[in-house]
């Protein structure tokens, strides 16, 4: 039921975001006097239906997002009565135009920020507290440890892949709730220095110390080489070094950190940059991503950064109610407003049909008449929109292709937040 209803939520959110990005067109249209004669709530058969000045509003069957019909959106529509053509759309001042076709991608920016500044205010960020901070509590025990960071998933089918070895600490005895005092004769009273001494003491035999039911232990544990990224190293660092591993997954505590108004205002505007710059990132790696899809379709292991769609998102909205409940609403929003901030750059992509490629064309209109009159030359006036079908037809063919694949993937291999 649970499940259910995170599905449900998830996807209403999505539905309600591509209707404000409408919304966005719709109202920055009437406010510089264009037409607008519909605004519907999905596709299909009308189930529902007001007027309201000269714009109809309603309700359609089939819930798969909304649209708006404003006038004369192109020279070569024929269906624009005489008394409506100096409201139509392609009359209208470039600046204006490019305004009213670029408002949905900023509904969802302002939106992405408004759902972040929401979870962060109203029900704050789980944090883990600091390394240095926490008693060194074993919280996981690993039956296998990969050999680099790039090695495969280590443990499938119950053994350990090509590229792991089995974990020193599971064959030493040691489990979960254990608390590591020392290793080697050096003290580790928090994780931090327990990370740190691991690493730092040479592979092979090394007593550890630790305190289970109140009574002090020894074990003896033979520390595995690896090659990892250095613990203060930048985010993005790529560079390893060689070091020890104890395959143990430190307990760090969670807590929930709420920010008042003010501060959220700050917060929310730095997550909304981050968010940002993931996702020009990820776009930039979108083409490496297409065969991980098709790999995962065919039974391969799904890569998680690979794209998800609609439907794996909701699926991932489900999966966090069903396992955090109201503990999750800030994930939950999270997830949503990054997908707000994704379909908002994606739709300014200078391509037909997407809003970016109408923008396009209009500058194209403006910069080819400026030249024009430089050059002592007739205006050549507007585009032949039926000239760019094709191009359209084939983006809109690419684009179909790879939302099906991903659609697929999602429903036969779904990106699982927890397993």
């Amino acid at each position: 039921m649970a499940y259910a209803l995170g599905v449900i939520l998830f996807a209403v959110g999505i539905l309600v975001s591509v209707c404000l990005h409408e919304a966005g067109h719709m109202y920055t249209a009437k406010a510089f006097g264009m037409k607008v004669t519909r605004y519907f709530v999905g596709f299909g058969p009308t189930l529902w239906s007001f007027r309201r000045g000269e714009t109809e509003y309603g309700i359609k069957a089939i819930p798969a997002g909304g649209f708006v019909k404003i006038v004369g959106m192109t020279p070569a529509e024929d269906d624009v009565a005489e008394a409506d053509q100096p409201r139509a759309f392609w009359r209208q001042k470039v600046w204006k135009r490019t305004i009213v076709l670029s408002a949905g991608s900023l509904t969802h920016f302002v939106l992405g920020f408004l759902l972040l500044w929401v979870a962060l205010v109203g029900f704050g960020v789980a944090q883990q507290k600091p390394a240095a901070e926490v008693p060194a509590v074993v919280g996981t025990v690993s039956a296998c440890v990969p050999a680099t960071t790039t090695a495969p998933r280590p443990e499938k089918d119950g053994r350990c892949g090509a590229g792991s070895v089995a974990g020193p600490a599971k064959a030493a005895g040691l489990r979960a709730g254990d608390r590591i005092t020392s290793i080697g004769g050096t003290p580790t009273p928090n994780v931090d220095s327990f990370m740190r001494v691991v690493r730092q003491t040479p592979a092979g035999p090394a007593e550890v110390t630790y305190v289970r039911g109140g009574q002090t232990r020894t074990a003896t544990v033979a520390l595995t080489p690896v090659q990892r990224i250095p613990l203060d190293a930048p985010a993005d660092s790529t560079t390893t070094e060689k070091v020890s591993a104890i395959g143990i997954g430190p307990d760090l505590p969670v807590e929930m950190v709420r920010y008042g108004p003010i501060e959220g205002l700050g917060e929310a505007t730095s997550a909304t940059g981050t968010i940002f710059r993931g996702t020009f990132t990820a776009l930039g790696k979108f083409p490496e991503k297409v065969p991980k899809l098709i790999t995962a379709l065919t039974g391969g292991e799904r890569d998680p950064e690979t794209p998800i769609s609609v439907v794996g998102a909701s699926r991932i909205g489900g999966e966090i109610v069903d396992r955090q409940g109201f503990q999750g609403a800030a994930l939950l929003l999270s997830i949503l407003a990054s997908l707000n901030i994704f379909i908002g750059i994606f739709n300014l992509f200078p391509l037909l049909p997407l809003d970016g490629g109408h923008i396009a064309v209009v500058w194209f209109e403006r910069v080819r008449s400026f030249i024009a009159a430089r050059l002592g030359r007739p205006d050549p006036g507007s585009v032949d929109y039926n000239k760019l079908m094709p191009l359209t037809y084939a983006v809109v063919l690419v684009f179909g292709v790879i939302s099906v694949l991903t659609i697929a993937t999602d429903v036969v291999n779904p990106v699982r937040l927890f397993q």
